[in-house]
């Protein structure tokens, strides 16, 4: 799984032109599983003179939009657990794991995620509840303890960040410390006015908790789901303007302390609810750089609703979870749908899905809590003793990933570009397309994009047929039959 791949020089593709040789692919039958195939020596060329495929896919590399930040999810310590034991039960299987899921280098068949979100404190899967000070009344925060995290998080962590140094960290929590909020429980309330500064410093130490053991946060956000007050596990109510008013404290607190970098996002909440984000940005848009949202319910156009209100504050969309016993393809469908393609075209920077691991049963959760009803969560991966699989979500985030993914160490990351799809069969494609820029001003640029093909139905009976597709970019065109199913491949231009 980490069999390192020919990719071409930029220096041979200038020589002979614009071609594609590289491919990966994910199929609705599972005969390829996020799949690379090289097709050298017999690449597909950009030439003129091809004929218009039943869809054709126009590129255009001058309409540039945001910048990706990533593909990802969620290190819960339910997650970390599990990857400890794998660890302890399976070394090498552990770390073939981990290469499968962060290793970024060029020429790796792996996925490449780069986004990491982390709780601050308990969430609904850890094994018991605490914050990182549970001394209540502690308003100096004296027994502020980033040890309270079970030690088992900060062994994974350090071990991903290993294989990816560049990973964004998000930093949440799920609730403030209890005996900040009216219920005195970090279980379901809200957080008392008269220690909304107090909150602003406990989330400025837990930056600085993070920096001490040698891990830049790249975001940070007050309350995950902060419309959500459910009492069975760490949850909090927080209005918007409470929102934007602790935010603009938390925001001075980590400029006058060194750390101007660390982005501040806002709401963390579903698409149902676009008024709250609006609200936050609207009263302190200059102390948050965006808003995050979930996919639990509403639409993913909420995210360009907010977008064309706000255009320059940054969108991104940090959680969404499979739920066990769903159909495979479907769930591939649904999510390169909403997800890997829907969620960058209506401007978000990151896509991350919940728990990056679970047991076979969606566990270990919070004793007592109903979070994750009915069948149970699934994790991006599955644990079981000293053996995992990836499941469906892994699939889509890796197609999307890798076409994002800096070609040059240390270099830019893919930026969405503007296309179009026409054609008698149009529909069967959910497109996007990216351009990844490179160090070197003279190199070739990489053109990426990431096509579903969910013509699965011809007729209205099941009938998965392939699509005969063209691509037109800079006056030429190459054609490419697309399975059902996923596919990513990308080609190299002049810049």
């Amino acid at each position: 799984m980490r069999s390192t791949l020919i990719f071409l020089t930029s220096a041979f593709l200038c020589a002979s032109g614009q071609q594609i040789y590289d491919i990966f692919t994910t199929t609705w039958d599972r005969s390829s599983l996020f799949t690379y195939t090289n097709l050298s020596p017999n690449p597909i060329n950009f030439q003129s003179g091809i004929a218009a495929g039943d869809a054709v896919i126009a590129i255009s590399p001058d309409t540039v939009y945001q910048t990706m930040d990533g593909f990802g999810a969620t290190l819960t310590d339910s997650s970390a657990k599990l990857m400890s034991d794998l660890k302890n039960g399976a070394w090498q299987s552990y770390w073939d794991l981990l290469g499968y899921l962060f290793d970024i280098t060029d020429g790796k068949s792996s996925a490449g995620l780069s986004a990491l979100r982390i709780p601050v404190g308990a969430s609904d899967f850890s094994e018991s509840v605490y914050s990182w000070d549970d001394t209540s009344g502690d308003t100096s925060l004296s027994q502020f303890n980033i040890n309270s995290v079970p030690s088992y998080v900060w062994t994974v962590l350090a071990d991903i960040v290993y294989v990816q140094p560049s990973i964004k960290l998000y930093i949440v929590p799920w609730s403030p410390p209890g005996w900040m909020k009216e219920s005195g429980s970090m279980k379901g309330g809200s957080l008392q006015t008269q220690y909304f500064n107090t909150y602003a410093n406990y989330l400025l130490k837990a930056v600085q908790a993070f920096k001490s053991k040698g891990y830049n946060v790249y975001a940070v956000s007050l309350q995950n789901e902060p419309l959500n007050s459910n009492p069975t596990y760490p949850t909090a109510y927080l209005a918007s303007a409470d929102e934007a008013t602790i935010g603009q404290t938390l925001r001075g607190l980590l400029n006058s302390n060194g750390l101007s970098s660390v982005k501040l996002i806002g709401y963390e909440h579903n698409w149902v609810n676009t008024d709250y984000p609006m609200d936050v940005i609207g009263k302190a848009g200059s102390s948050f750089a965006g808003v995050s949202f979930h996919c639990y319910e509403g639409a993913v156009g909420a995210q360009t609703t907010f977008h064309n209100a706000f255009p320059n504050a940054e969108v991104h969309f940090t959680e969404c979870s499979g739920m066990l016993g769903t159909d495979w393809w479907g769930d591939i469908k649904w999510n390169m749908d909403n997800l890997v393609i829907g969620a960058p075209q209506n401007w978000a920077r990151t896509v991350m899905n919940w728990a990056l691991a679970l047991d076979p049963s969606g566990n270990p959760k919070l004793p007592g809590t109903d979070s994750c009803g009915g069948p149970g969560c699934r994790g991006m991966v599955t644990i079981s003793g000293t053996t995992w699989s990836v499941n469906q979500e892994f699939y889509t985030l890796a197609q999307g990933s890798r076409a994002i993914l800096p070609k040059d160490a240390g270099g830019p990351w893919g930026q969405r570009i503007g296309l179009s799809i026409s054609g008698n069969l149009s529909w069967a494609l959910r497109v996007n397309a990216f351009v990844t820029k490179r160090t070197n001003s003279s190199d070739w640029l990489r053109y990426s994009i990431v096509v579903l093909n969910w013509n699965d139905s011809s007729g209205g009976s099941w009938n998965p047929q392939p699509v005969k597709a063209t691509i037109n970019f800079k006056g030429v065109t190459a054609a490419y039959t697309f399975p059902v199913g996923v596919t990513t491949l990308w080609w190299y231009g002049a810049p």
